[in-house]
């Protein structure tokens, strides 16, 4: 039986990683992988019903520490129900967001980098992705793209300033350059089959 991996993609709004993540999940699977495409918060049921309630209603539906561990609460029920499953049959999985983005996204602000990982370290043992991608674009482009695909229907999340969205990409870079040896920063710039190039690369050493 073929070694299981976990692929989580990153990038703030707009990068591709949908895109992406199917591209790439076609590409494995020509190479005779199983592959499960996944996402967060959601990926399993108690997940999607956690992401329901997470991306719906107004700004101020959950104040940081709530919202943080509801993220948590998602993300412990995803491995547990579909990640380590499919690891354990020899599957790749691919996850369209996981921890990094609620480092990028929660850990600001409030709750600090470390308040996240300790409730990951709580709710999921501290478990990792063999590798993460982050798809990396200019700020204009990537709002260009986010707009182009959602207009005004942005969640709750999505549709916060343009600042706050900035510091999203500055931490996701950080864990780029603390994190190198998990973490490839990849640019989605330019057509997307060469994107998808670019990913299938940045994991090369993995495959089988």
């Amino acid at each position: 039986m073929s070694i299981g991996r976990f692929i989580s993609l990153e990038g703030g709004e707009g990068a591709g990683k949908s895109t992406q993540l199917r591209a790439l999940a076609a590409a494995l699977r020509t190479r005779g992988l199983e592959v499960v495409e996944t996402r967060e918060p959601g990926g399993s049921e108690g997940a999607e019903a956690i992401r329901a309630l997470l991306l719906t209603g107004g700004a101020d539906r959950w104040n940081a520490r709530a919202e943080a561990l509801l993220f948590a609460a998602a993300r412990a029920d995803h491995i547990e129900k579909t990640i380590r499953p499919a690891l354990d049959r020899g599957a790749w999985i691919l996850s369209d967001r996981f921890l990094d983005s609620s480092r990028a996204y929660q850990g600001q602000g409030e709750l600090t980098d470390d308040d996240i990982l300790a409730l990951h370290r709580i709710g999921s043992v501290g478990f990792l992705p063999d590798r993460t991608l982050l798809l990396t674009l200019p700020e204009e482009e990537a709002s260009g793209r986010a707009r182009a695909r959602d207009g005004d229907s942005s969640d709750r999340i999505g549709g916060r300033a343009s600042d706050f969205h900035q510091a999203v990409a500055e931490a996701f870079s950080r864990f780029a350059r603390e994190e190198g040896d998990r973490v490839r920063a990849i640019d989605a710039s330019g057509a997307a089959e060469v994107v998808t190039v670019r990913l299938l690369e940045a994991i090369e050493d993995l495959l089988p």
